[in-house]
């Protein structure tokens, strides 16, 4: 054990590019200082999946992370230690390991003992875990139950409340961009609309912020349910301007068509937090599009060239922002750790780096301030009145 202590540290949730500088960060900067640390693997499935006894093997479980470990990974996208979206505190009976099952044996169970039994077999002082609002959250619950927690914030979404930014926004945003851009070849060749599909469950910052940027000529956004006609009608109007005649829209994948009850769903189960996997609102536009364009463009009808980036934007090395943020993270999060001030996270706010606490993460949602940043008549960004206003657009002002 190190002469501080020892601290653990996961990442959970999606992975983004940013999450291996992070873990760098950390590991480095807390062997400096005398800590030992332990990368758990999988997220909390390592924790859950675990055998508390020396003899076991839990070589899947978790690794004694050192300078040598971590040097080159934080030059990678993704994360080394894995990840899952495994909730401990909502475990259904078939993901509750063998050694487990006599115990756990209701169609849904809570095996926090079990986690809080291996982090003190582990011997960790201090866990780190890195991830968004719903890994975070039982981070927070961990902390209720006595274990010293630290968190960082990551999603592509950049919706975790409490922060400006979170690790893997700053890579989705660019690679829209260039995505984007690369697809203009196509619909200007061919003269059709372009729909992209791009992440955004409750929050429209990844539609937002590239089209502020250029990508595109109308977003629609999950805090704003929009009516096709209008859509069309804005597009068309795009696509005359336009010497290449073609035009672009981001559409998020939590965006709703005006009467819609509830977002488009894939095929498929809710994951352990309720989440069920969202995809098709992009074709669902596209098709709309073509059907109604005839009424804008003198009855003929405008074909469209639909396409969902998903993984695309999540995969790959992190952009500039994405090694910086990550590893000042890090930094900031051994700080916080050696100060004794536990139960945060660290956090962006009003522009500087700074720290929340954990339980923020479970509070208001994070969303797009549509009167402030949002042109719901255009169906685009807000460009006035931003004096004042986020570099990212992506937070209120304070009191």
């Amino acid at each position: 054990m190190g002469s501080r202590g020892t601290i653990g540290i996961l990442t959970g949730g999606g992975d983004v590019p940013g999450l291996n500088p992070a873990i760098r960060a950390v590991t480095v900067r807390a062997r400096e200082e005398g800590y030992r640390v332990i990368g758990i693997r999988r997220g909390w499935a390592g924790l859950v999946e675990m055998v508390p006894d020396p003899d076991a093997d839990n070589r899947e479980h978790f690794l004694e992370l050192t300078e040598g470990t971590v040097r080159r990974v934080g030059r990678t996208g993704g994360t080394f230690l894995h990840t899952s979206r495994t909730r401990p505190s909502h475990l259904p009976r078939s993901a509750v390991p063998d050694h487990l099952a006599d115990s756990y044996a209701e169609e849904v169970n809570d095996v926090t003992p079990e986690v809080l039994r291996n982090l003190e077999f582990l011997g960790i002082d201090v866990l780190v875990p890195i991830g968004g609002d719903d890994t975070l959250s039982y981070g927070g619950r961990l902390h209720e139950e006595g274990v010293p927690v630290v968190a960082i914030p990551k999603t592509m979404d950049n919706d975790v409340p409490g922060t400006e930014y979170c690790i893997g926004f700053s890579t989705c945003v660019t690679r829209t961009i260039e995505l984007v851009n690369r697809l203009r070849t196509s619909a200007g060749s061919h003269e059709r609309f372009l729909v992209v599909e791009v992440f955004g469950r409750y929050a429209g910052f990844t539609a937002l912020v590239p089209a502020m940027a250029g990508a595109a000529d109308r977003c629609v956004i999950p805090e704003h349910p929009f009516s096709l006609e209008h859509l069309a009608q804005l597009l068309s109007q795009d696509r005359r301007n336009n010497p290449s005649r073609y035009s672009v829209t981001l559409v998020s994948e939590g965006a709703t068509i005006a009467g819609d009850e509830e977002m488009t769903f894939e095929e498929g189960e809710a994951d352990q937090f309720g989440h069920r996997k969202l995809g098709g609102i992009g074709e669902r536009v596209a098709n709309g599009l073509k059907r109604i364009s005839p009424r804008f463009v003198g009855g003929r009808s405008v074909n469209v060239v639909s396409q969902r980036l998903a993984y695309l934007v999540r995969s790959g090395d992190p952009d500039a922002l994405d090694a910086i943020v990550p590893t000042a993270f890090g930094h900031l999060a051994v700080d916080l750790i050696r100060r004794g001030e536990l139960g945060r996270m660290v956090a962006v706010q009003d522009g500087v780096y700074d720290s929340v606490r954990v339980d923020v993460v479970t509070g208001s949602p994070k969303v797009v301030d549509v009167k402030r940043h949002y042109d719901a008549d255009e169906l685009r960004p807000r460009y006035t009145g931003l004096m004042g206003e986020p570099l990212l657009i992506s937070a209120s002002r304070r009191g």
